[in-house]
C-alpha cells in the first residue's frame, strides 16, 4: 500500500456504506425562533413547520472504516422540496480520518475539536470546545420524561423505534485562486439509519456559547425540549446531490468548515 494504489487495492478498500457500531449518543432537543432558522438555512432549504433543533454528543468505539472517535453536532430541522430532514451546522470531531470521510464527500461541517461525554447513573453530561472555548455545555437526567411532555408525545414513538434520519449538507470548495468556490455549491441528501439498542428519556440542561470560529450561540434556544440517551448500530448511506445553489447566494453561509481567518476569501465571489 504504496502512494499509488493498484486498481484491486482500490477495489478491496471501497466502502459505499459507512457504520459505526454501539455508538453512545446523547441528544438534546430544544425549540429557537423562526426567524432564526429562517436566517440561518442557506438556500434552496426552507424552514420546518416548527423551528426544532438538536444536538448530539456521542462516542463511536467502533466503525467499519477502523477509527474510533468522539463527535457532536448542531443540527436545525429544514424542508426541501416538502421532504423534511436535518441540516448540519456544525460538526466537530476528534479524529482526522473521520473529518474527511464525512467533510470531503459528504459536505458536513466538520473541524477538529476536543469532546467529552461522560455517564454516571442516570446522569449523562456531554460538552465541546475549540480553541480554549467551550460553546456546548448539556447535562441530562434519564428520568423517562421530557422537559417538555407534549413533545414527548409527539416523538416518543419514533425516538424509540429504529428510524432513518434524512441529513441536508452543502459541499463546496474554495477555488484555488483563492477567490470564490470551484463550482457551485451542490445540496446532498443523504440517509442515515439507526437501529437502536437501548433508549431512555430524561430531561435536559443545554448551553450554547459562541467564539470568533464557533458562533453556536447565534441559535439562541427558548426552550429545552428533552434528551435521549441511545446505544446504536448506524449505517450511513451514498448520497446524492439534489440541487445546485447560485455561488454569490450561497457564500454568506460558507463559513462553517473552516475558521473565520482562513475563509474570508469566499466573499469574492462577485465579479
Amino acid at each position: 500500500m504504496g502512494f499509488v494504489k493498484s486498481l484491486d487495492e482500490i477495489a478491496d478498500n471501497q466502502m459505499e456504506i459507512v457504520e459505526i457500531f454501539d455508538a453512545e449518543v446523547l441528544t438534546v432537543f430544544f425549540m429557537t425562533k423562526p426567524e432564526i432558522v429562517q436566517r440561518l438555512l442557506p438556500p434552496p432549504l426552507e424552514p420546518a413547520a416548527m423551528p426544532v433543533g438538536f444536538v448530539f454528543v456521542a462516542n463511536y468505539p467502533r466503525t467499519s472504516f477502523g477509527v474510533t472517535y468522539l463527535e457532536s453536532s448542531l443540527f436545525l430541522q429544514a424542508e426541501f422540496n416538502g421532504e423534511q430532514g436535518a441540516y448540519c451546522l456544525s460538526m466537530p470531531v476528534t479524529n482526522d480520518i473521520a473529518l474527511i470521510l464525512g467533510r470531503e464527500a459528504l459536505g458536513y461541517p466538520k473541524k477538529m475539536g476536543n469532546i467529552g461525554l461522560t455517564r454516571q447513573g442516570k446522569d449523562v453530561e456531554g460538552w465541546t470546545e475549540r480553541r480554549g472555548v467551550r460553546f456546548l455545555d448539556v447535562r441530562a437526567k434519564l428520568t423517562g420524561k421530557f422537559n417538555s411532555e407534549v413533545f414527548q408525545e409527539a416523538i416518543q414513538e419514533t425516538a424509540q423505534s429504529d428510524a432513518d434520519l434524512i441529513m441536508y449538507n452543502h459541499k463546496y470548495f474554495q477555488a484555488p485562486t483563492m477567490k470564490g468556490f470551484d463550482y457551485n455549491p451542490r445540496l446532498v441528501k443523504e440517509v442515515v439509519k439507526a437501529c437502536r439498542k437501548t433508549v431512555e428519556m430524561g430531561e435536559a440542561e443545554l448551553v450554547f456559547q459562541s467564539s470568533d470560529h464557533d458562533p453556536w450561540g447565534d441559535v439562541e434556544i427558548v426552550q429545552v425540549l428533552g434528551a435521549t440517551y441511545s446505544i446504536s448500530n448506524i449505517a450511513m448511506l451514498p448520497g446524492a446531490v439534489v440541487a445546485e445553489v447560485d455561488q454569490i447566494a450561497f457564500a454568506p453561509y460558507a463559513f462553517m468548515k473552516l475558521d473565520t481567518l482562513q475563509s474570508t476569501t469566499i466573499l469574492e465571489t462577485r465579479v
